[in-house]
C-alpha cells in the first residue's frame, strides 16, 4: 500500500526534524556554558544570575509563541518557519559578542528566544497539513526527537569547543558556529517544501491519503487557509485550556532536563565536564526512542478502532506514570550504598527513562491540537500552548536557580518531586476539561 500511496510526506518530516535539531542545538549551548559562566576562571556568575538568562529567554519564547502561531496561520508554514529560523540564528550568533555582562546576555538571549518561538507552531501545523490523524503522533514524535539530537550535539560540541579553543574563545565560537548552521537548512527548506496542494512532487494518491479523514472532522479547507481566528474566540473553548494546562505543567520539566542535568551530574558526582557531556548525550539519545515509540502507541489503539482522542489520552495516561521513577533518583545515586560506578549508572538509567517518558508525552500532547481543532487554527492554538509551556518553563528555571543558590543540598530532591508528579496532574486536568472529544466545527 505504501508503494502506491507515496512517501513524500516523510521527506517533510525530515525537514522538520532537522529544523528542530538546529533549534535545540542552538538553545542548549547556554546549558553547557553554565559551568564556565559560573566559575572563577569564567564570568563568575552565581547560579541565580545564570537562571536570569534562561528564565528571560523562556519568558520571551513563551510570549512570542502567541504571535508566532498567529503569524504562521496567516503567512503559512513555509515563510513562517523560515523567518523564525533566520531570527534565532542571527541572535544566536550575536550572543558571542556581548562579553560577560549578565544584562546583555539576558537581552540577546531573550531576542533569541523570540526567534525560536516559531519552530513548534509551524511544525505542528505542517504535520496537520501533511498527515492523516492516525500518523500525526508518529510524525510529531519523529520531528520532536530532533530536540534530543540537537541537545546531544551541544553536549559534545560545546565542551570540545571550550577545551580545544580555550574558555575565552571557545564560548564565543560555540555560539557562532551553531548559529551559522541554520542558514544551510534554509536552502533545503526552500528547495523541497510546498503546501500539499502546491507540491508537484506529491502524487494524487498520497494527497488523497493525507486528506482521508478531513470529511470526518468537517475540516475540508485549504492547507494554507489564512483566515484569521481570533485568540479570544479560541480561549472560549475548553479544548484550548486543556492544551494550555498540559503544556504549562509539563514543558518546564523538559527545560529543566535540558538546562540543569549537566549541573546535577556535576553536583551529585563531581564529574569532569566531558564525562557530563557523554552521560547527557546518552540520556537524550535514549529519549529519542521515547519520542518515536510514544508517538506510535496511539496508532496501535486506533488500528483497533479507537477514536484518535481516546487513543491519544489513553497513551498519555500510561506514559504519565513513568516519570514517578525520578522520585527514586537520589536513593540510587547514593555512592555509599551502591558504589560510585553503580550509583552513576543507576541515576543515569532513571534519568533516561524519565526523559524518554517526557518526549513520548510531548509527541502525543502536541497532536491533541490537530485532533481537536481545524487546520486553520492549529498554529494559533499551538502558539497559545507553547506560551503556556514557556511560562511554566520560566517558573521552573527560577525555582531551580533559587534552590541551587539558597538550598544546594536539597535542591534536586525537591525538583525531582516536582518532575515526577506533574504529568498525572496535567492528564487529570486535561481529561476533566475534555472528557469526550467532539470536533470543533464553528471556526
Amino acid at each position: 500500500m505504501e508503494k502506491t500511496i507515496g512517501k513524500y510526506r516523510w521527506t517533510i518530516v525530515g525537514l522538520l526534524f532537522f529544523s528542530t535539531t538546529i533549534n535545540y542545538m542552538d538553545r542548549n549551548v547556554i546549558g553547557f556554558l553554565k559551568q564556565y559562566f559560573c566559575s572563577k576562571d569564567g564570568f563568575g556568575w552565581t547560579p541565580l544570575e545564570f537562571s536570569y538568562v534562561t528564565t528571560l529567554f523562556t519568558v520571551f519564547y513563551a510570549t512570542f509563541t502567541l504571535f508566532a502561531g498567529a503569524i504562521i496561520d496567516r503567512v503559512g508554514t513555509k515563510l513562517g518557519l523560515a523567518f523564525s529560523l533566520i531570527g534565532w540564528s542571527v541572535f544566536g550568533i550575536l550572543n558571542a559578542f556581548v562579553g560577560n555582562t549578565v544584562a546583555l546576555h539576558v537581552a540577546i538571549r531573550s531576542l533569541f528566544g523570540a526567534g525560536e518561538a516559531g519552530n513548534f507552531p509551524a511544525s505542528i501545523k505542517t504535520v496537520a497539513e501533511w498527515f492523516p490523524k492516525k500518523e500525526r503522533a508518529l510524525a510529531t514524535g519523529i520531528f520532536n526527537s530532533g530536540s534530543n539530537v540537537g541537545a546531544m550535539i551541544s553536549a559534545i560540541f560545546v565542551p570540545w569547543c571550550l577545551t580545544f579553543f580555550g574558555g575565552d574563545l571557545g564560548w564565543k565560537l560555540s555560539f557562532i558556529i551553531t548559529g551559522a548552521v541554520g542558514f544551510i537548512w534554509l536552502i533545503f527548506w526552500f528547495k523541497f517544501y510546498e503546501a500539499p496542494s502546491k507540491c508537484k512532487k506529491l502524487s494524487k494518491e498520497e494527497y488523497d491519503y493525507i486528506h482521508s479523514d478531513d470529511a470526518e472532522t468537517h475540516s475540508i479547507v485549504a492547507e494554507e487557509d489564512t483566515a484569521k481566528v481570533p485568540w479570544l474566540k479560541l480561549l472560549g473553548y475548553k479544548q484550548t485550556w486543556a492544551f494550555f494546562w498540559g503544556k504549562f505543567l509539563t514543558d518546564g520539566i523538559w527545560w529543566f532536563f535540558l538546562f540543569w542535568t549537566p549541573d546535577y551530574l556535576k553536583q551529585q558526582f563531581n564529574l569532569d565536564p566531558k564525562v557530563q557531556g557523554y552521560l547527557y548525550f546518552i540520556i537524550l539519545g535514549v529519549a529519542i526512542l521515547g519520542s518515536i515509540y510514544g508517538g506510535s502507541i496511539p496508532l496501535t489503539f486506533m488500528n483497533k478502532g479507537w477514536s484518535a482522542y481516546k487513543a491519544r489520552m489513553t497513551a498519555m495516561l500510561l506514559i504519565a506514570f513513568a516519570p514517578l521513577l525520578i522520585l527514586s533518583t537520589q536513593f540510587f545515586a547514593n555512592e555509599a550504598l551502591f558504589g560510585r560506578t553503580s550509583a552513576i549508572i543507576l541515576a543515569v538509567v532513571i534519568l533516561c527513562i524519565c526523559a524518554s517518558a517526557h518526549q513520548a508525552w510531548s509527541a502525543n500532547l502536541f497532536t491533541t491540537v490537530s485532533d481537536m481543532f481545524p487546520k486553520k487554527a492549529v498554529g494559533s492554538v499551538t502558539g497559545i500552548g507553547a506560551a503556556a509551556g514557556g511560562l511554566g518553563g520560566a517558573l521552573v528555571q527560577l525555582l531551580a536557580g533559587s534552590l541551587n543558590t539558597y538550598f544546594p543540598k536539597t535542591a534536586y530532591l525537591i525538583l525531582f518531586f516536582v518532575c515526577g508528579l506533574v504529568y498525572l496532574l496535567a492528564w487529570a486536568i486535561m481529561k476533566s476539561l475534555v472528557p469526550k472529544h467532539k470536533p470543533i466545527t464553528d471556526l
